[in-house]
Parts: C-alpha cells; sequence; structure tokens
C-alpha cells in the first residue's frame, strides 16, 4: 500500500506544486508505532519556508480529502528536504556540483563503499568525488549506476 499511496500523492501533489512553482523532493508512507505518516518533501532554487508549506500543505489536503485514495488514517506532513536534501534525480545531482556530498554505492570502489566531500563533476555517467583523508586531497570517479544513496553533507 505504501507505494501506491505515494504514487497517488505524487499524481496529486505534482500539479500544484507546478502551479506554485516548486519542486517535488520525495514523497514517503511510513507507519511509525500505531501511527501512518504521510510526508511531502518539497523545495526550489530560492528554497521554501513555513507559507509553502501550508499552502501545499492545505491544497494537498483538500485534494487528498476529495478523492479519498488512502484509506486508513494518517498523518500529513509538508515540509522542505532540510540541509542535507536527498539527491534522487540526475538533475539534483548536477545542481550540487560544487557543494558537499555523501555518497553510498552499491559496492566498494576502491576499497570504500562511503564518500563524503566535494561533488567536483557529474557528466551524466560519473561522479567526480573530492574526499579529504587527513591532511590530503582525494579524487573518486564513482559511477552513477554505482550510487545508491546520494545526498547534500554538511562538514565540518
Amino acid at each position: 500500500m505504501s507505494k501506491k499511496a505515494t504514487e497517488i500523492t505524487t499524481e496529486i501533489v505534482t500539479p500544484i506544486l507546478d502551479e506554485l512553482q516548486l519542486e517535488l523532493v520525495e514523497v514517503e508512507f511510513k507507519k511509525e508505532g500505531p501511527n501512518w505518516f504521510l510526508r511531502v518533501f518539497i523545495d526550489s532554487d530560492k528554497g521554501v519556508d513555513l507559507d509553502d508549506c501550508g499552502t501545499v500543505s492545505e491544497k494537498l489536503s483538500e485534494k487528498l480529502d476529495e478523492l479519498d485514495p488512502i484509506p486508513q488514517a494518517y498523518f500529513l506532513e509538508v515540509s522542505s528536504p532540510g540541509a542535507e536534501r536527498p539527491l534522487k534525480k540526475e538533475k539534483d545531482i548536477h545542481k550540487a556540483v560544487g557543494k558537499n556530498v555523501h555518497i553510498s554505492t552499491y559496492e566498494p570502489i576502491e576499497g570504500e563503499k562511503v564518500f563524503e566531500g566535494k561533488l567536483v563533476n557529474f557528466d551524466g555517467e560519473n561522479l567526480q568525488v573530492e574526499v579529504k583523508i587527513k591532511t590530503r586531497k582525494k579524487n573518486f570517479t564513482i559511477p552513477y549506476d554505482k550510487v545508491a544513496n546520494a545526498r547534500l553533507a554538511i562538514i565540518f
């Protein structure tokens, strides 16, 4: 059911976000304890604020009430993805070039499965990540099809 709920919600929320010039980052439908949560993460080039989240929540809630596609009770949450937003699509990765990222891979690359550093380049097939190891920097080339998860990272 959770996959169907996320697909239906994606279909419903996309025109709302297009109208508001916002971007859908992710939809998740999860059970936590006894409660179900429908979470919609939104963003834009200039960021999102509480008003944006409130507007999307109101419009989406109206549509969900009208269509009633999810049979069980749930809590609807609309928010920004935060400072460490997930990079789900190729265009997200292109926009992250020059920023700090956290990448995990399906299989080891040069003996590593986790890379945290600056995304130097993405050509559509490979990500070039500059990782600081103690006092030196090393570049890793990571094939895009080997990326399990990617997100922006706050590195201190």
